[in-house]
């Protein structure tokens, strides 16, 4: 048999947005701005909850965490997008490569179980109030959140770990903006279609079940909000869920964007790998915004610290 000479590779290049080339420096003080922005509001929620006694209650508990995934999210991601689009260096290693789409992977599951544990928050202070103190106390708040960082930490390793022990033997360029899993894969050599289809089901797992329970949370909130007799009780009712419904409506019109645009087959790749960049940074930004303009209480706690007068605050 003759011998057949393989590369295998060490490092990756991430290529980023080709298309986009000539507009690389407007994109660099737009995702520059997008990191500071992200950064800042979402740190405003960690601090306020640090400072603020009257926000230590389970919603804002969870908030909290939902606040340092964003910030997480972001800083997985934006830094070395900042580098490559900037052309200061598009080169990373294989195993920083596999730790990004690691963490990548990890916080975004961690925030799609955190967002069902807040619907269920949410369900029990709309349709059990009276019992919420006993069914949300300290204990089930950390045994929760507890249980949604290491599920989140537990759902992409086998993945990821399988990934990092494939020979890497064909072109090393990353056609994305990170390195995201199913592109990573598509450089590895021979068959990848059993790794490809176990890493799917475990996202459709860890995507799904917590959808139908959020869906299920807000039909169950939805009914007894129409059941109750007076319209105030229904405003107020309404008045608590509307922050985090406004939150799940984003994510999950923002992921449903993505996956229809990842496959309609018109859409080009660079506009593609834009629309993955719209939703990796537009939760993340908007999270904060939405709770800190919906919520008077963090208005209330931004103006008690900060001397600001937050948009719309009430008398």
């Amino acid at each position: 048999m003759g011998g057949i000479n393989v590369t295998l590779h060490s490092e990756f290049i991430i290529v980023g947005v080709p298309g986009l080339q000539e507009h690389y420096t407007a994109l660099f003080i737009v995702f520059l701005i997008l990191l500071l922005a992200t950064f800042l509001d979402n740190l405003l929620i960690v601090v306020l909850f640090t400072l603020d006694h009257r926000l230590h209650t389970p919603m804002y508990f969870f908030l909290w965490n939902l606040a340092v995934i964003d910030v997480l999210l972001t800083v997985t991601i934006i830094p070395k997008l900042l580098k490559v689009i900037s052309g200061h260096d598009r080169t990373i290693s294989f195993s920083n490569c596999f730790a990004q789409m690691y963490f990548f992977m990890s916080f975004t599951a961690v925030e799609v179980l955190l967002i069902a544990v807040m619907a269920y928050d949410r369900y029990v202070a709309v349709v059990k109030p009276l019992h919420y103190n006993i069914i949300i106390n300290t204990k089930v708040c950390i045994t929760m959140i507890s249980s949604v960082w290491l599920l989140g930490f537990l759902a992409p390793l086998t993945s990821v770990v399988l990934a990092s022990t494939l020979p890497y033997c064909g072109s090393n360029l990353i056609l994305h903006i990170i390195c995201d899993y199913p592109t990573v894969m598509s450089l590895a050599c021979g068959n990848v279609s059993a790794q490809l289809n176990f890493a799917l089901s475990v996202a459709m797992v860890v995507i799904y079940i917590p959808f139908l329970f959020v869906m299920w949370s807000y039909y169950r909130i939805v009914w007894s909000v129409i059941k109750m007799k007076t319209v105030e009780s229904r405003k107020k009712a309404f008045s608590m869920c509307s922050s985090h419904m406004t939150v799940v409506f984003l994510y999950y019109v923002s992921c449903s964007v993505v996956y229809i645009g990842m496959r309609v087959e018109s859409i080009p790749p660079d506009a593609r790998i834009f629309i993955g960049a719209v939703y990796y940074f537009l939760t993340p930004l908007v999270n904060p915004i939405i709770y800190s303009l919906r919520n008077e209480k963090i208005k209330a706690a931004i103006h008690r610290y900060f001397g600001i007068q937050a948009p719309f605050q009430h008398n």
